[in-house]
């Protein structure tokens, strides 16, 4: 008998088999009660689950989860589901998604990303912009599932740089989910529905037409529309996930939008399937 060293983790890790390269989502969340109500998201959503190659783990990074001045990832054998939202219906706050953990995941994540340096955390768990999405996909809880913050303060091109890191594990079994919203204005949520709003409309459609074009750079850039920019995002954490999924773009991959349409007038629920 030994103590196993980083290296021996790193070696006889099984996520360190290669495999086909797993798919990348940027996948719009928007309202909890997605997660939850029988609506074109929910179905879409299933049926991800069902016609994607099947991952080894799932490494997602939620708006939700933001930190300041570390980037972390969870490394607990058994995440907890945190209802990280209020107001809304019992049926809601009762849902709970026991996916495993995999701290050995967690470090060769360490490894994998060199900058910034990646902490571990035992302490949060998969919040809703994680299990929200994730549960209806793969609704038997027995992939393994760790979440990565996001560091708020830092510039867009960090983000979008740790994401480039990441790439290497789309090859060893790990699809990679970024989930947020390319529109995400609260205080303009119209709860009886109605048409989103112009100004809405068109900054999804630049931000769409960036990502058609590969312009990753206009995307980073997208605080240069100005109030246009503010309109759709008084605060960027639901753009930032997106930045992760671009970073780990294969120049290989092909690129489809398969939901693109709005919620409350105010969310785009665009999403991006890379495969």
């Amino acid at each position: 008998f030994r103590v196993m060293t980083s290296h021996d983790l790193l070696s006889h890790d099984a996520f360190l088999t290669s495999t086909e390269r797993m798919p990348l989502l940027f996948i719009g969340h928007g309202n909890p009660m997605n997660a939850v109500e029988d609506n074109a998201f929910h179905r879409t959503w299933q049926e991800l689950g069902r016609t994607l190659p099947r991952p080894k783990a799932i490494l997602s990074i939620s708006a939700h989860w933001i930190t300041t001045d570390a980037t972390l990832i969870t490394a607990m054998p058994h995440p907890k589901t945190i209802h990280d939202f209020g107001g809304f219906p019992r049926i809601l706050f009762e849902q709970h998604y026991p996916a495993p953990g995999s701290p050995r995941l967690a470090e060769e994540t360490k490894h994998v990303v060199k900058h910034p340096t990646v902490e571990l955390d035992h302490s949060w768990g998969l919040d809703h912009g994680t299990w929200s999405v994730v549960k209806p996909m793969y609704p038997e809880a027995n992939i393994p599932v760790l979440q990565l913050s996001i560091d708020y303060g830092k510039p867009m091109r960090f983000h979008y740089e740790i994401g480039k890191q990441l790439k290497a594990l789309r090859e060893r079994g790990v699809m990679i989910i970024g989930s947020g919203n390319i529109v995400h204005n609260q205080q303009r949520i119209k709860f009886e529905g109605g048409d989103p709003y112009d100004w809405a409309i068109e900054f999804d459609s630049k931000i769409g037409d960036a990502l058609v074009r590969k312009d990753d750079q206009a995307i980073l850039d997208f605080q240069k529309l100005g109030p246009l920019a503010k309109l759709a995002h008084p605060t960027y954490d639901h753009f930032l996930p997106l930045l992760y999924t671009l970073g780990a773009v294969d120049k290989q991959d092909s690129m489809s939008f398969f939901t693109n349409s709005f919620d409350l007038a105010s969310v785009s629920m665009r999403s991006v399937l890379y495969r």
